[in-house]
């Protein structure tokens, strides 16, 4: 940075007050003090104060912020004793109503429900109402303490043992917002905070679903241990493919969930080292937020609906979680696909962990004829190596059954096992714990500056990927020409803190190019090849001011950019360019954003910088998954026999308005095509011109 900056900087810091983190001594003080007076009045807060060095404020505040807690505690336990109670109401009045029904008198022998309807009727009456007052009594509980009218929650009823199929699932997701039809020019929003219509797990269910998830986990563990004749390498990478005829010989499945004769089978295995202990990983594995961050470019939503079933002597091992994923194939051809699956963890020695998922299926599922998709039992084997890491084992199996005609982009990338292969996994997992590593090691970074541009990278890599899934949450139109996949436009409307406020455009697509991936990434690595791409540069060439490295491979980078000076705006100085870069064996990924010099400062002060607007836009990189035939004149083959091309996914989010309540015009949309297409036209240009 020029002195300029650094002057900026430095006066940031004087003015920006550091977070205080309490010490172990303080909170135990506190600790101490609230288990005997929750409200201390203020000659108790000053002689805290005094005692602990803290300011009277503080102390105000973090017996606030306790209370609070505490409130938040007893409210949750006092709703699982009612729901309890209420269960044990329920089945007690079942077990009466049978009972009656079935009562013989000894003297006559007649039934005594058919002798005194009235009375049984009456009885039923009182014991309904009364339920009713307990159901109200819960509802008004789980709300308050929920921050949401009761009319929101899921409808309270429970599901037979037979009605739920525990082998098989896809998560429809009817709780998404409703489509958007872009003709209207209604804007909705389209951040989609999943709701789970899912009934509550009744006592008869669960060990069935302790059963299914028992017999998924053996399944993992002997696909995961068995060599051939399960499994048939398919590349020189050490990609693996499941051999389905010796798969059906030795799971064979009941008659009810045959294989369609239509479906697709996805099944690979793919192993590799990670710079991470086991039960480190088994710990973000079974935290459905922390797994999300460890796969942020496949997991872009995940919640834990349920526990099930909890380890002994406060181990992980034996935790059974309900939970629910959608995983992300990083193109506009290739759908998200949802899953509720049991995440099920064993130790099996020490050192040795294994964590298996089988979906499940809903009802409701079965009234989505277009597609079926069966996560059957996948998972990974985690071992302890001597050197502080873990080798891990990854097996990936799906049926997907899909009615409707898919572009032959979408089959290759799925049919290959890029899309949602184990190979992905793995690699994901091995290039973030690489990046957490590094961010562990403030020297390499930059100190607490580079760890917290760190975590706004992240959260920007995060929304990009996230803005790529084609889900039920979006609406998606194709008015481009542009090749035979076109533009995929999504609407979104935001108010969160990590997003610019108001109305902004999602466009992307995808198109094939004869270079290997790693070439197409070199090419928009390089800052001085930005003017040959990027149609809003204007023709300017960038500078790199900053650089972070988060991995051995030189392309895995955090850069600060700047642009040369025009001299046509005085914003032009205000305005940086955050990028981060990263590259694996699966693919690569260049995503950036504009960032205005005080939102920089600010997280290059060590601040949190979770408020910084973001509005990402960026490339993804991936092989095109597709055999070399020999046929092709436009193809070439790699060292494997398969083809050395890419598929390149060019993805922007511009905004439209800065008014939550603007309505969209047709000109937006044609703007955002047309500006999606000239990108294009330039990056098949300058590969061209390079012998691509």
């Amino acid at each position: 940075m020029d002195s300029g900056d650094e002057q900026d900087v430095t006066e940031v810091r004087r003015k920006k007050k550091r977070y205080h983190r309490h010490t172990p001594r303080q909170i135990h003080e506190l600790e101490a003090m609230f288990n005997v007076c929750p409200h201390p009045d203020e000659k108790q807060r000053m002689q805290l104060s005094r005692d602990l060095g803290l300011e009277p404020r503080q102390i105000k505040f973090w017996f606030q912020n306790r209370r609070t807690q505490m409130k938040v505690q007893h409210e949750r336990a006092d709703n699982c004793a009612l729901r309890a109670e209420n269960d044990n109401i329920l089945c007690e009045n079942i077990a009466m109503r049978e009972a009656l029904r079935n009562v013989i008198c000894p003297t006559c022998g007649s039934s005594q429900a058919s002798e005194e309807p009235n009375f049984v009727e009456q009885k039923l009456r009182i014991e309904n109402s009364r339920l009713k007052e307990e159901l109200n009594r819960v509802s008004n509980i789980t709300s308050k303490y929920l921050g949401r009218p009761i009319a929101q929650l899921p409808p309270d009823h429970q599901l037979s043992a037979s009605s739920l199929e525990l082998t098989v699932g896809g998560y429809g997701n009817p709780g998404f917002t409703p489509c958007l039809d872009l003709h209207l020019l209604d804007v909705v929003p389209a951040s989609s905070a999943v709701a789970f219509p899912f009934p509550t797990i009744s006592e008869t269910e669960r060990p069935i679903m302790v059963d299914a998830a028992s017999r998924g986990m053996e399944e993992v563990i002997k696909l995961a241990q068995t060599e051939e004749p399960f499994w048939k390498r398919v590349g020189s990478d050490g990609r693996e493919a499941l051999n389905l005829e010796t798969y059906d010989e030795n799971f064979p499945r009941q008659a009810q969930h045959l294989r369609p004769p239509d479906a697709r089978v996805e099944a690979s295995r793919y192993s590799g080292k990670v710079l991470m202990s086991s039960s480190t990983l088994v710990d973000m594995f079974m935290d459905s937020g922390k797994w999300m961050e460890l796969f942020p470019t496949i997991v872009s939503n995940a919640r834990t609906i349920e526990f099930l079933m909890s380890g002994m002597d406060g181990s992980r091992s034996g935790d059974l979680v309900l939970m629910y994923g959608e995983f992300l194939g990083l193109s506009p051809m290739v759908p998200s696909r949802e899953f509720c699956f049991l995440r099920y963890c064993r130790q099996m020695e020490q050192g040795l962990w294994v964590i298996s998922d089988i979906s499940i299926q809903l009802p409701k599922d079965k009234d989505l004829p277009f597609c079926t998709k069966r996560r059957l039992p996948s998972g990974c084997l985690i071992q302890d190596m001597l050197d502080g890491c873990s080798n891990i084992v990854w097996v990936e199996h799906m049926e997907i059954e899909e009615k409707n005609p898919t572009h032959q982009v979408y089959n290759d990338l799925a049919e290959s096992g890029v899309a949602f292969g184990a190979q992905r996994w793995v690699a994901t997992l091995q290039r973030m714990c690489e990046r957490i590593a590094y961010a562990n090691s403030p020297r390499d970074i930059g100190g607490a500056e580079g760890k917290s541009l760190m975590k706004l990278s992240q959260r920007m890599v995060s929304n990009f990927c996230s803005t790529l899934g084609s889900s039920n949450a979006h609406h998606w139109n194709a008015p481009s020409e542009l090749d035979d996949v076109g533009v995929r436009v999504t609407v979104h409307k935001c108010s969160d803190s990590g997003k610019p406020n108001g109305i902004f455009l999602g466009a992307s697509t995808s198109i094939w190019l004869p270079l290997p991936h790693e070439a197409v990434f070199t090419f928009f690595r390089d800052e001085r090849n930005r003017a040959q791409w990027d149609v809003l540069s204007n023709g300017k060439a960038v500078q790199e001011v900053t650089r972070i490295t988060n991995g051995q491979h030189p392309g895995n980078c955090i850069s600060l950019l700047r642009a040369a000076l025009s001299g046509t705006s005085p914003n032009e100085s205000n305005m940086l360019i955050l990028q981060e870069s990263c590259i694996d064996s699966w693919g690569s990924l260049v995503v950036y954003a504009s960032v205005d010099l005080p939102s920089i400062n600010i997280a290059m002060s060590g601040e949190d910088p979770s408020f910084i607007p973001l509005l990402p836009s960026g490339f993804v990189v991936t092989p095109d998954g597709r055999p070399f035939t020999g046929t092709s004149s436009s193809s070439c083959s790699g060292a494997d026999g398969v083809s050395s091309g890419s598929v390149l996914t060019v993805a922007f989010q511009i905004m439209v308005s800065s008014l939550p309540s603007a309505k969209l015009n047709l000109e937006s949309m044609a703007t955002v095509n047309s500006l999606v297409g000239a990108t294009v036209r330039q990056i098949k240009a300058a590969l061209s011109s390079r012998g691509g």
